[in-house]
């Protein structure tokens, strides 16, 4: 009798400590999937037009993830997230084939903010969240900088606090970049190098505020190269840097949001480009189920005639609260001898202007 009351207690016990550990912690399954089609002109030197269904975006980047935390008591959570992206057109994986290649990261928080270690966004790619209202859309800044959409580091710690409307951010990798040349940011520095404390090393750092209907953020983000790195960035003396100022306002319900992308590379053999990315857009909601985008953007490449502008609008009709179609139109001048596609991930002939017509659905989970 004694026994079976011990094994019922233990098991009593266990109930308990199992009921008590699930209040305590939570995780969270999400996702987005997201295409649709495609039509752009001057896709080759021939000028010849492509219909196509995009791997990298439509609206949005297709993506499953994990999150959670666990209490830890006296206000201090511990924190993950697990977020793998993918082509939804084949099913392949995003980001040059990482299982978790949008973010890797274990961390802890409080009031005084959070602390993460791995692969995460870093503070170029939290800059310009309020203020592009075009965001990761197939026709974007995205497409004549492909880093400023996908500025994820390897290997980083990371912070991240926010003090009455104040935000402050940085990040430190070791080694920024481990996936080889693949996907639409990747440069083939994987960094850790004994002997070398700057080889494929990056820092990023953010201020920003948050007011009553507006906004201004400031980032700064530098990147070193070493051996073997791709972008002519070849050795831990060649750098990449990038300063963005960003701000946006409330007029109502609609937002008009903006910025400057000041980048400056000094690659191998003295290749050195300084230029400037401008960008100014507008949301307006026309009703509760359809928001109409806009945006310009230009390229200012300094001592060059290699400059890039962009237009793009994009209408976006909610069917519910998590799906939407949508259809974008999107036009690229390039000056010189340019050639920046319109389309993330696409081909343009060089020097060549481009027209493209976009339509897709999304559905977030």
């Amino acid at each position: 009798m004694t026994r079976k009351i011990s094994l019922h207690a233990v098991a009593l016990a266990a109930a308990l400590c199992a009921s008590s550990a699930m209040a305590q912690s939570s995780v969270t399954i999400y996702g987005i999937i997201d295409t649709g089609v495609v039509y752009t002109t001057n896709a080759n030197a021939n000028g010849n037009s492509v219909f196509k269904m995009p791997s990298l975006t439509g609206s949005f980047p297709s993506r499953i993830g994990f999150k959670g935390t666990e209490d830890l008591g006296g206000g201090l959570q511990a924190m993950f997230v697990l977020e793998s992206g993918f082509a939804p057109d084949t099913g392949a994986m995003g980001q040059g084939g990482r299982l978790f290649g949008r973010q890797s990261y274990v961390g802890l928080k409080n009031s005084w903010g959070q602390l993460m270690l791995g692969r995460q966004v870093n503070m170029t790619y939290l800059s310009q969240l309020k203020t592009d209202v075009m965001g990761p859309n197939l026709f974007a800044i995205g497409s004549i900088d492909a880093y400023l959409p996908n500025a994820r580091s390897d290997n980083a710690i990371g912070y991240l606090g926010n003090f009455s409307g104040f935000t402050v951010g940085a990040t430190y990798s070791f080694g920024r970049d481990a996936a080889g040349p693949a996907g639409p940011a990747a440069t083939n520095c994987p960094g850790e190098v004994a002997g070398n404390s700057k080889a494929c090393r990056q820092v990023t750092a953010l201020l920003g505020y948050d007011g009553k209907g507006w906004g201004m953020t400031s980032s700064y983000d530098i990147l070193y190269g070493n051996t073997g790195a791709s972008n002519g960035m070849t050795s831990s003396d060649n750098t990449d840097q990038r300063v963005t100022l960003n701000g946006y306002f409330m007029l109502g319900d609609v937002k008009i949001g903006g910025g400057v992308v000041d980048r400056r590379t000094r690659a191998a053999a003295n290749t050195n480009t300084d230029s400037d990315l401008y960008y100014l857009g507008v949301s307006y909601p026309l009703s509760v189920a359809l928001v109409l985008d806009a945006q310009v953007s230009r390229l200012d490449v300094k001592n060059s005639p290699n400059d890039v502008t962009l237009s793009v609008a994009r209408l976006t009709y909610n069917l519910s609260k998590r799906t939407a179609v949508y259809g974008s139109l999107g036009y690229i001048k390039n000056g010189g001898t340019s050639s920046v596609a319109l389309d993330a991930g696409g081909t343009v002939g060089a020097g060549k202007n481009q027209l493209g017509v976009m339509t897709g659905i999304r559905h977030t989970f």
